[in-house]
């Protein structure tokens, strides 16, 4: 204790002679950029690039514990941009930062801090720091607050052990199943991926920490779902959707820094791109801050892109693209050299130095004080507050997606015994990043399941199987366990990889993909043979990512997901069971049906689920998918409670705006069953009509509500109009005249409540439009109606209905729309009906546009019928 408090004596003498400002970068009183020009054209290239370069754990640490002799020669003497312990504990963490902060401040020569990173996706991970449950999860709360709330104790956490930036959050779009960081994603949607990073950022931001928003960009969707393969996809598609929740956190957020992507896009690395790093994120986005590489993506530009000849020329192309610092590889060495020989304009090295110093000025650390460890660290991590919200999370992130005849929550004055089987019952799956080496880290299922039922529920447990492998060995113990309960409830699912950590058999996680979504190994078989033994079976999936759960979902009565639920999963998953919590998590990524039937993400165009209309079966094929029907099997949005909602009287502020309007709508919402329980009320939009294609729903705004058992109330959800932009032809971002439907409901294929709203193009135009329609109102009222339709010569009518390619159609129905009298088409599309000429037919069929013809003298009337609602 002794030699810290000396230390710390020695570092706030130095602070107080540096409070002095002998030069202006030392002013706090003076702005950022004088501070960063004027310590700029102090330092020489050397200094320069150690700013760009990064200090790893094997360049300093003995042991755990710090060897200044080992610094003081990678560095030469010089500040780094950066610092990391990975494989540290938290007491080694913050006394070798301490030592190698007091060193760069007080031992180099213009004491330029160096910024100490950290992971926190879902809790620092640092051992004893409270886990959070996964991203996936937090998503599927559907509340940013919680996730401020989560990134304002990870902060505290941070800087209680002496961090100051954290990798996260994750801002890639869950759009590739097979992909194994799905768990890290907020889901498939670019509004709620938005709304939640920028709520974990400004609960960061608040402590005056760095974020690291990524990976920019468009990383989620790789080819095969393998990790770090190329994506593809248009401009288009780069600004619609991928660019969406980066441009909602660094424009409303300020991250301070921003991490690159390993992958390419249509052949271009994003980490030698300037296009990407540059035109886009810098010109476009107006970032702020410093590009911080991925690990080892500046040489994966010549050992894994081979698009450079070799280190050197790999450090040219990044540096000049925009990577400002570079982590886990080491080609910025040949900076200085590149300078000399005239390959590399200094100027470049400058812009990063500028993007570096300006995010250490911005977040603090030249004007702060060094953690004290002379004060008890361990009091402000971990801490009982973290706890409770680590166990609202997890409570409001359980996702229950059927509960047939009510089987759930279970009733403990019923049930004497209980099965709890399955390869995730006693495993604490908390998902990767993050420091936890096992159960003793966090309550497991079957500990919280043990401790509700006390002594008056059996809890019978068997394994059954392992999360992977073909040995069935265990299911005969899982069987009995079975037999001999009321009910049996059976956890599968997946293990993620843990940072930095072995870990066995992973199935999920960084470089962990799936080539098959059905759960892997014997797992589906234990299911099936627990399903035989007649007793009530609930299945709960303990994953970060969907599987296949469609014979499940046909034969089990109760289907539960749990996200990886951090810590307190445990306590989470029994009290829901058993109906102490209500559940009311929605699902942030839908469900295939089948490996094959993917992508199912819910914002599709209007030409991706086929065009015929016909899907088939096993037993009758069909057209669109021979052998099955597009679609999810759960869709974004979808999750049930144990209480019932209502939704009426939908209500829009004003049907007819513009662009740069800003609507409310308001909803009724009704609990209308007898338990408390909480609702998600989501607003999607679809446009009507629009230069290019445009997804079937967008959502544009949500709120979770909680009613008491018949409580009712009027929600109001902002919308301004401005989110119904699109990219056209010209890739020009416009939100475009026309007809837009707003929907209101529980999920994405669950809308209660639609309105429309009509955007003009100026307020001219609004203008002339409400006057017209004035006019033909008052022209059709003075009209009456003189003449009937009728009238006319009773006629036969036959004809043929087809598709727009000439498929005939059966089962249309035709309709006089006079007096209702119908035929239905043949097989072969043929239809006869007798009508009055001057009369109408209406022809309909599910998947078809409705179609309306006036009937003339001719007696044949053939009709195409559209694809549409």
């Amino acid at each position: 204790m002794k030699r810290y408090t000396a230390i710390l004596c020695l570092f706030f003498s130095a602070t107080s002679m540096a409070q002095k400002a002998k030069y202006l970068y030392q002013d706090p009183s003076q702005p950022i950029s004088v501070r960063v020009e004027d310590l700029l054209r102090r330092m020489s290239l050397e200094e320069k690039i150690a700013q760009l370069r990064h200090i790893h754990t094997e360049d300093y640490d003995a042991g755990g514990q710090p060897d200044m002799q080992r610094l003081e020669g990678f560095s030469k003497g010089h500040s780094f941009g950066c610092i990391e312990g990975f494989g540290l504990t938290s007491e080694q963490y913050l006394r070798s930062i301490y030592l190698v902060q007091q060193y760069m401040r007080l031992h180099t020569r213009w004491g330029i801090p160096v910024i100490p990173v950290l992971e926190g996706l879902h809790g620092t991970v640092q051992d004893e720091c409270t886990i959070f449950p996964q991203a996936v999860a937090l998503a599927s709360t559907f509340r940013p607050e919680l996730v401020e709330e989560m990134s304002g104790y990870i902060a505290e956490e941070m800087k209680a052990i002496g961090g100051k930036q954290v990798f996260a959050p994750d801002l890639d779009l869950a759009r590739e199943l097979r992909w194994g960081r799905v768990e890290e994603t907020y889901g498939e949607d670019p509004y709620l991926v938005g709304e939640m990073g920028a709520a974990y950022v400004r609960g960061l931001r608040k402590y005056n920490m760095i974020c690291t928003p990524k990976h920019f960009i468009a990383h989620g969707t790789p080819i095969g779902g393998i990790n770090l393969s190329a994506v593809e996809g248009g401009l288009k598609q780069l600004y619609s959707l991928y660019l969406q929740p980066f441009e909602r956190v660094v424009r409303d957020a300020d991250p301070l820094s921003v991490m690159n992507c390993y992958s390419s896009y249509d052949g271009e690395p994003i980490a030698g791109s300037s296009f990407f790093l540059t035109d886009l994120l810098r010109k476009q986005l107006k970032f702020k801050g410093y590009v911080y590489s991925d690990w080892g993506s500046v040489s994966m530009l010549y050992d894994f892109h081979h698009t450079a000849a070799g280190p050197a020329d790999a450090a040219l192309q990044a540096l000049k693209a925009g990577i400002d610092v570079e982590a886990a590889s080491s080609t910025f060495e040949n900076l200085d050299s590149l300078v000399r020989i005239g390959k590399l304009d200094v100027r470049y090295i400058d812009r990063g130095v500028r993007n570096v110093l300006y995010t250490k000025f911005k977040s603090g650390l030249f004007d702060d004080p060094l953690p004290d460890t002379t004060q008890a660290f361990k009091t402000h991590i971990h801490t009982p507050a973290s706890i409770r919200l680590a166990r609202t999370i997890s409570d409001e992130s359980i996702v229950l997606v059927k509960n047939e005849q009510h089987t759930l929550p279970l009733d403990e004055s019923k049930i004497s015994s209980l099965a709890v089987i399955g390869p995730n019952a006693d495993e604490l799956e908390v998902g990767d990043y993050t420091w936890s080496t096992g159960n003793s880290d966090g309550i497991t299922p079957l500990q919280g399941l043990r401790k509700l039922a006390g002594d008056h529920i059996a809890i019978h447990y068997a394994k059954g199987c392992g999360l992977t492998g073909t040995d069935t060995s265990g299911f005969q113990e899982a069987i009995a366990a079975a037999q001999n309960s009321s009910v049996a409830v059976v956890f599968v699912g997946s293990r993620s990889a843990s940072l930095a950590k072995e870990t066995k058999n992973p199935t999920s996680g960084e470089g962990y993909d799936l080539d098959d979504l059905t759960l892997p190994g014997a797992q589906e078989a234990l299911v099936e043979a627990i399903q035989r033994t007649g007793k009530p079976v609930i299945l709960v999936l303990v994953t970060g990512r969907p599987f296949v759960l469609s014979w499940e979902k046909k034969n089990l009565p109760a289907i539960v997901v749990q996200w990886y639920g951090g810590e307190q999963e445990g306590n989470a998953i029994a009290d829901m069971l058993f109906g102490h919590t209500n559940p009311s998590g929605k699902l942030p990524i839908s469900f295939p049906q089948s490996t094959g039937n993917t992508p199912t993400y819910y914002n599709y165009l209007p030409t991706e689920r086929g065009f015929y209309g016909s899907p088939g079966t096993e037993d009758h094929p069909g057209r669109d998918y021979v052998f099955a029907k597009p679609g999810a099997l759960w869709s974004f949005g979808y999750g049930l409670s144990y209480t019932q909602f209502s939704f009426s009287d939908l209500t829009l502020s004003s049907n007819n705006v513009l662009a740069t309007d800003t609507i409310r709508v308001k909803v009724h919402l009704k609990n209308t069953g007898d338990r408390d329980g909480a609702e998600v009320v989501q607003v999607y939009v679809h446009e009507r009509v629009s230069s290019v294609e445009t997804p079937v729903q967008a959502l544009k705004a949500f709120k979770k509500v909680f009613l008491h058992a018949g409580e009712d109330q009027d929600v109001y959800l902002s919308l301004p109009i401005n989110r119904l932009y699109l990219y056209n032809k010209e890739l020009k971002r416009v939100v475009e005249p026309g007809d837009f439907q707003v929907q209101v409901g529980a999920a994405s294929d669950d809308i209660r409540e639609r309105a429309k709203i009509k955007v003009y193009a100026t307020a001219q135009d609004r203008s002339h439009a409400a006057a017209s329609q004035a006019g033909t109102s008052a022209s059709l009222h003075s009209a009456g109606h003189s003449t009937s339709i009728n009238e006319g010569q009773t006629i036969q009518i036959t004809g043929t209905v087809r598709d727009i390619q000439s498929s005939v159609l059966s089962g249309v129905t035709i309709r006089d729309k006079s007096i209702g009298t119908t035929a239905v088409t043949d097989a072969g599309g043929g239809y006869t009906l007798p009508i009055k000429t001057g009369d109408i037919l209406i022809f309909t069929l599910k998947g078809y546009a409705t179609k309306e013809v006036t009937v003339g003298k001719n007696q044949v009337v053939n009709v195409r019928l559209m694809r549409g609602e």
